[in-house]
């Protein structure tokens, strides 16, 4: 998969690309991420990338030209290659997105900054637009990171484990079940006694039990979408009613 993000400070992304599970990507070769420098598309001697709005109003604006000329230096393929541009007005990003673009070859992230970008922009290039959350950031760098990691972890072969991905939070619509290491006991808090016993089963069915538990408790509102069997479905129905008697006391 190849990355083209195109951003006014590509060093932010310095550390990001060769620390952690996708720096290693990224030498092996699965994961290709280039930054392209907006500004070394301005024009004139001190390559201005931003304007005041036409209107009137507070802020600057990114100008369309440099980004059009930004964008028009990358190579890529009509069919293949995918513009999304980070803005809070864009689409949730989710797990479910997370999978669509881990299927395209490439993608062109845009990471605007300001008051925002020449709208102008967005309706003629723009192909999708993400936000990672209703809050303000300074800029789409950070949202890009965000996309960048959770879409290139998906990447076959990214992943040392085949099933690491599988058994993420919100994969299949549910928060993940707590994780224990050694030591056994650490402060008089002791790793539960289910998961020494050997047993594949019951391990299974409390990890089920506990991912459905913090779901109930945390973020009721996946349960509506999420695909629950029917062992879950009887789970969940038996964790309700101890939330209830635990709710009236008795």
């Amino acid at each position: 998969m190849r990355l083209d993000i195109l951003t006014l400070f590509p060093d932010l992304f310095a550390s990001f690309l060769e620390e952690s599970i996708l720096g290693r990507a990224i030498k092996k070769g699965l994961v290709d991420i280039r930054l392209i420098s907006i500004r070394e598309f301005a024009k004139g001697p001190h390559k201005v990338t931003d304007d005041r709005p036409f209107g009137g109003g507070d802020g600057m604006v990114m100008k369309a030209g440099p980004i059009y000329r930004a964008l028009e230096s990358v190579e890529r393929e009509r069919d293949q290659t995918l513009v999304i541009l980070l803005t809070p007005q864009g689409r949730g990003f989710d797990q479910p997105t997370a999978w669509e673009l881990s299927k395209r070859e490439h993608l062109i992230l845009i990471c605007g900054r300001y008051e925002g970008i020449d709208e102008r922009v967005r309706t003629g290039c723009v192909d999708m637009e993400l936000s990672i959350g209703d809050y303000v950031l300074s800029g789409g760098e950070l949202a890009a990171m965000v996309v960048a990691d959770a879409v290139t972890r998906l990447v076959p072969g990214v992943l040392g484990g085949e099933r690491s991905n599988l058994e993420d939070s919100f994969e299949d619509g549910l928060l993940e079940y707590p994780h224990y290491t050694r030591p056994r006991v650490f402060r008089d808090q002791e790793v539960p006694g289910i998961l020494l016993s050997g047993d594949h089963e019951k391990i299974r069915v409390w990890r089920r039990t506990e991912s459905l538990r913090r779901t109930l408790e945390r973020r009721p509102d996946l349960l509506r979408r999420a695909k629950l069997s029917e062992e879950d479905k009887r789970i969940l129905e038996r964790l309700e009613q101890e939330s209830a008697k635990s709710e009236t006391g008795s």
